[in-house]
């Protein structure tokens, strides 16, 4: 034989299954009703008492502290339904500011003293022993003797043959002909073979001078004993 359930047994077991304000909600209820009840009743009894104010029973006593016990209630259903969450505000992180790197100046470096340009010296060819009695442009000639294939001793007759044709004087110029310098060549223009400086350079007039008497005379000696013959070569 089943027993009869008790309501209000599956009703305290319903309200202990709920959370949060619905629990609370369903607790406070009952005492929310019962207050109103006792409100109602010390209503009409305070209407009936109005006429009597020392008349105080015990029962009005009851009903006041009723009536407390719900107004209590009341209150607390109020606070329940207005503690409503608040939704937490995050902070928005603020962006580091990265601090700014001084700018540290240069330490003064002392000034480097540039390298002076090397002054590259020409060596000065020694004077050979057997061109020690010449000066000037003879002594020219005579170390330029072996670069043309000519021994030293061709010197002698070379300083005849020249001598005869311009005294040695590079600027020397036959009005008649136009025959120039040393050698007097004709034109003088044929000896920028050996030199754009041809007018002015005694070296490069030399050296076509002997150039010449070497393709044609194959020696100075060769050159002076033809002048010898018809006072040209």
């Amino acid at each position: 034989m089943s027993t009869p359930r008790d309501p209000l047994l599956g009703r305290h077991r319903e309200i202990r299954q709920r959370s949060g304000p619905a629990r609370l909600l369903a607790v406070h209820s009952r005492k929310i009703a019962l207050g109103v009840l006792c409100a109602a009743v010390l209503g009409a009894v305070g209407y009936g008492l109005a006429g009597n104010d020392d008349s105080v029973s015990p029962a009005t006593d009851l009903a006041a502290a009723r009536a407390a016990e719900a107004e209590a209630a009341t209150r607390d259903h109020d606070r329940l339904l207005e503690a409503t969450p608040t939704p937490s505000v995050t902070a928005t992180p603020s962006p580091s500011v990265s601090p700014t790197r001084a700018t540290t100046p240069k330490a003064n470096r002392p000034a480097t003293a540039k390298p002076k340009p090397t002054v590259k010296r020409t060596a000065t060819t020694p004077t050979p022993t057997s061109c020690k009695s010449f000066s000037g442009n003879q002594l020219t000639a005579c170390k330029l003797l072996p670069s043309f294939g000519f021994a030293y001793s061709q010197m002698s007759p070379l300083v005849k043959l020249w001598q005869h044709e311009s005294g040695w004087n590079h600027k020397a110029e036959n009005s008649g002909s136009g025959a120039y310098g040393i050698p007097q060549a004709l034109p003088g223009s044929k000896m920028a073979k050996f030199g754009d400086d041809w007018k002015t350079n005694p070296a490069t007039q030399i050296k076509w001078g002997l150039d010449y008497i070497k393709n044609r005379y194959q020696t100075p000696a060769g050159a002076w004993s033809h002048f010898q013959d018809v006072s040209w070569y």
